[in-house]
């Protein structure tokens, strides 16, 4: 019978994830706080900055929107909108400009068929359903002690963990665009540079600890269906 998993040794397996998501969120919030101090030499706002490259990179299709909340921003693809928070829309900080290029650098990916774009874009519809009904699954499973269910639970969230894999590159390359083009449209100076790479650097260190977060629940997850046991 496979054990339930409250209150069992393989929680240790978390922590270094758990560890790693505290520091990233840490370091995202004092860093991105620290550089939204430091106004950028252009005197420009975050919106203005997302116009400028718009137009640099020829989309003209894609509007520029002040959303609610801090560290909110993110590019709506299927409305073609690039959101940014009040903080990054009106201000005028290397941070500000740093989160938004990142976000115009995924409305360039959308322009052009970035395919780790295309793949995370397929695989949201799988990844709502995976992550709904992976841990009722699994738990019901583990309840009536039905294998099968288990194990249609663990699959369920491994398309989260898939979905988490194809997020990283995605967000990397996000932020390479981002420096090219604040470096290329000279929105920033050669001294501005390394501040505003530490802001991108922050903003993806979270990606990389929600992906390493996600892998070790599904080895912790294999580990409750004995996957790793041995029958001798």
């Amino acid at each position: 019978m496979i054990g339930f998993p409250f209150w069992d040794p393989t929680i240790i397996i978390l922590i270094p994830g758990l560890l790693l998501s505290l520091y990233a969120q840490f370091k995202i919030q004092s860093t991105f706080a620290r550089y939204l101090q430091v106004r950028s030499a252009a005197g420009i706002t975050g919106a203005e900055a997302a116009r400028r490259l718009l137009e640099r990179a020829r989309i003209y299709d894609v509007a520029v929107e002040m959303t609610p909340g801090t560290l909110s921003d993110h590019y709506d693809p299927r409305k073609k909108v690039l959101r940014l928070s009040p903080q990054v829309y009106n201000g005028t900080s290397l941070a500000s400009l740093g989160v938004a290029a990142h976000e115009v650098g995924h409305a360039i990916q959308h322009d052009i068929g970035y395919m780790p774009l295309n793949i995370r874009a397929a695989f949201v519809p799988v990844v709502n359903i995976g992550s709904t009904l992976a841990f009722p699954l699994l738990i019901l499973g583990l309840i009536l002690a039905i294998k099968p269910l288990v194990w249609v639970g663990i699959y369920a969230f491994a398309a989260v963990v898939l979905f988490q894999l194809v997020t990283l590159p995605v967000e990397l390359n996000a932020s390479a665009r981002a420096m090219a083009n604040l470096e290329g449209s000279g929105l920033i100076s050669g001294a501005e540079v390394g501040a505003t790479r530490k802001v991108l650097d922050a903003a993806a260190l979270t990606y990389v600890a929600a992906a390493v977060v996600s892998i070790l629940q599904l080895v912790r997850l294999l580990a409750i269906a004995g996957f790793f046991r041995r029958d001798d």
